[in-house]
C-alpha cells in the first residue's frame, strides 16, 4: 500500500516538486495523483468538499487524509533523502509556524510561478 499525495497539475511549482520528490521515493512509498483527475473519476469520493486546488492533501497508508502542512511532514517521514527534515516538521510547535507559512505560500504559488492552461502530468 502507498501514501496517495494529491496535488495541483495546473501549478508549475506543484509539478516540479512533484518530479523532483518523485526521483527521491527510492522504496516507492508515494503514488500521486493529480487534483484534475480526481474530479472526473470520482475514485476519490473522500476530497469532496475538500479544498484540494488550495491545498496539497494525501490519504496515508493507515487511511487518514491530510492536507497543507501535515501532508508536506508526513510526505517528507516517507522519503528517507528528506526523513531528518520530516522529524524537524515534527517537533512541539513546529505546525505553529508551519501551517501559516504553508497557507500563505499556497495563497501566493500563483502570482508567482503562473497556472499552466492545461494540467501537466509527466
Amino acid at each position: 500500500m502507498k501514501h496517495v499525495v494529491f496535488y495541483d497539475a495546473q501549478c508549475p511549482f506543484c509539478f516540479y516538486v512533484k518530479k523532483i520528490l518523485m526521483k527521491f521515493d527510492w522504496l516507492g512509498q508515494i503514488k500521486w495523483v493529480a487534483v484534475q483527475e480526481t474530479e472526473k473519476s470520482g475514485k476519490y469520493p473522500y476530497l469532496e468538499g475538500r479544498n484540494v486546488l488550495d491545498e496539497i492533501h494525501m490519504l496515508t497508508k493507515e487511511g487518514e487524509i491530510t492536507q497543507g502542512f501535515e501532508t508536506i511532514r508526513r510526505l517528507m517521514m516517507a522519503l528517507p533523502f528528506f526523513a531528518a527534515f520530516g522529524v524537524l516538521l515534527s517537533l512541539p510547535g513546529a505546525s505553529r509556524i508551519g501551517s501559516p507559512l504553508y497557507r500563505w505560500f499556497s495563497d501566493h504559488r500563483h502570482q508567482w510561478f503562473g497556472r499552466y492552461d492545461l494540467p501537466r502530468y509527466a
